[in-house]
């Protein structure tokens, strides 16, 4: 992902359709969408690209939530919520959990749960969620909620007119060393 700005409204980032992202999968094709991390045969960290929509996404300060903008040819399509823990700074990036349950929200503000089942279904499993914690992301969703259908930052129009520079590369991850994948922009032709 690039970073766009770095500010007190959060962290912006791009991420284009054609860029790379890693997700854990295991041997059959499953992710943690179908499967809880304990029961998916030899889950590994795998380099997929990025397809469908470009993306740019605001990680506010504190907050137990990002917002994503979705674009599909230049075009705004609509925000998502991903409910998250508050990112912590790294040397080289940021660290965040996901806490599953999501909010898709169409140009017009119109809104739907998306997940829900899934956090239900995770919540008080050990590798998860406990009750406490599902309580606080489902108070955290209300809240967004509440900015969405009052048209609040970041819900008021901010960056639906967003376009990247021309010239910025698409990104990738490389291994570092063994065990250790890096993000980074590379320019010129995808290698594959």
């Amino acid at each position: 992902m690039r970073v766009v700005a770095d500010d007190d409204r959060g962290l912006l980032l791009w991420h284009p359709a054609g860029s790379d992202f890693a997700r854990i999968v295991d041997t059959d094709g499953n992710t943690q969408h179908e499967l809880t991390i304990d029961r998916m045969r030899e889950p590994r960290l795998t380099v997929l690209t990025w397809t469908g929509y470009d993306i740019l996404v605001l990680m506010p300060p504190g907050a137990a939530h990002s917002v994503w903008w979705f674009f599909r040819d230049g075009d705004f399509a609509g925000w998502y919520v991903n409910l998250e823990t508050p990112y912590v700074r790294r040397p080289d990036g940021v660290d965040t959990n996901d806490h599953l349950l999501d909010i898709v929200v169409t140009p017009q503000r119109r809104w739907e749960w998306k997940d829900d089942d899934e956090l239900e279904a995770r919540t008080g499993h050990p590798l998860y969620l406990d009750r406490a914690t599902a309580t606080a992301v489902r108070a955290e969703a209300d809240r967004v909620v509440t900015l969405i259908e009052a048209g609040a930052f970041p819900f008021d129009g901010t960056h639906t007119d967003f376009r990247p520079e021309p010239d910025w590369p698409t990104c990738g991850w490389r291994r570092r060393e063994r065990r250790r994948w890096v993000s980074g922009c590379r320019s010129g032709p995808r290698r594959g």
